[in-house]
Formats: structure tokens, sequence, C-alpha cells
């Protein structure tokens, strides 16, 4: 999930087991916390919870230039068995003239964000097989419910993110941490930001790409 708007983490409650929670704002209620975020209200102990750490707000960065949309056929449902989300993706780097090794890194990012259920919708209101938020689909000239151009629209961004960080060593895992958490994080940390799901995601499609490319050979 992406966005070129200003961030605001909010917090992170810290429980005594040393997990970390993510919140949007928490109340204090007698005895119990009452935890909000965008999923809903969690009920914890006050006695379970270590501390309370406010995440930072990000000043927005300038959203990377990303390619106009090219007319892209509707296609059905994922649901109802029809639509192959790899052959979709093939598809979107013929079209859109990527090198092959494309696939493999827009498959592994699909696979973390959706599972490659066209049908998924985060907690948040991401939508599809690359998890588009609906505003940032309509800046992307997208449908986010229609797989083709979900697909397209995600493999544009993840493009044009590349692009912005193209000549670092780093480059890759810039841009896969800038999908996750925005690219103001990214500057603003000048690299992965020290988020724990953040530093997750990358992790597990770095490794899940590396797995495809020692099969593939590519």
């Amino acid at each position: 999930m992406f966005s070129g708007a200003a961030l605001h983490a909010g917090e992170r409650i810290v429980l005594n087991t040393g997990f970390e929670i993510h919140a949007d704002w928490h109340e204090v209620n007698g005895d119990a916390v009452l935890v909000h975020d965008g999923s809903g209200v969690t009920q914890l102990p006050v006695s379970s919870i270590r501390e309370y750490k406010v995440e930072e707000y990000l000043e927005p960065t300038p959203a990377p230039i990303v390619p106009q949309p090219t007319p892209v056929a509707a296609s059905p449902a994922v649901g109802g068995g029809s639509v192959d989300p790899k052959q979709l993706v093939r598809d979107v780097i013929a079209k859109q003239n990527l090198p092959p090794e494309m696939v493999a890194l827009v498959n592994s990012v699909m696979k973390q964000e959706s599972g490659f259920h066209a049908g998924a919708v985060s907690p948040k209101g991401a939508i599809g097989l690359m998890q588009l938020m609906p505003a940032t689909a309509r800046d992307l000239g997208a449908n986010p419910q229609d797989p083709a151009q979900n697909v397209d629209a995600g493999t544009r961004y993840l493009t044009a993110l590349l692009k912005k960080y193209e000549g670092r060593d780093d480059q890759v895992i810039r841009a896969l941490a800038a999908y996750n958490a925005g690219p103001g994080a990214v500057d603003k940390y000048n690299g992965v930001p020290p988020y724990r799901e953040t530093r997750d995601y990358v992790r597990k499609i770095v490794k899940n790409y590396q797995a495809q490319t020692a099969q593939t050979g590519e």
C-alpha cells in the first residue's frame, strides 16, 4: 500500500511482552485502554502496557512522476477463477516495456500485498491485488476493482519509485519501503524507516524475489 500524501503514523503501544501495536490514538477507561485504529477499537488491560510511543508526522515530499495510463482492457473478476494474476503481471510488464526481472518483483509485491487475491480489502481500505487506496487509484487513472487496471497502476507506481531512487545501491530496497510506508518516510530516514511493519515487508518481498529469480535463472 502507498501514498504520496503526508503520513501521520499515530502511535505504537508497547506491551509488556515487547510486542508493539499500531494505533491512531488511545484512551484510558478505568483499568482498560481503548485502542483506536482504522479497523475499529481494541480493549487492553492497563497492566499489560509498558509504554506509548508517539510516531512522527512526516512532511510530504514530491510524489514520483507516474506515467499516464495506457488503455487497459477490463478483466473478469478473479473470484470467478477466470483470471491468472501472474499472467496479468506478464501482460503488464510486456505492455509497459519493462525489463523481464520486473515480473518477479511485481509478483513478490503482489504476494505480500494481497496474496494474489483481487478481492482483498485491507482494514484501511486498500483494494485488490496491488492494494491500491481509492484516492491513489484515482490519481493513477485506474479502477482498483478491475484486476488488470489494478496491476497496471500498481506496476506504474512501483516503476516510478524505482526511477526516483535510481543510481543508489539500495534502489530496490528504498522503492519497496516507499511502496509500503510512502516516499516521505524513506526520504526522512534516508533509507528504510524504522517501522517494524515496513522492515518485515521489505524483507519478505526480497526473500520471495530471490527465490523466484533463483528458479528462473533471470
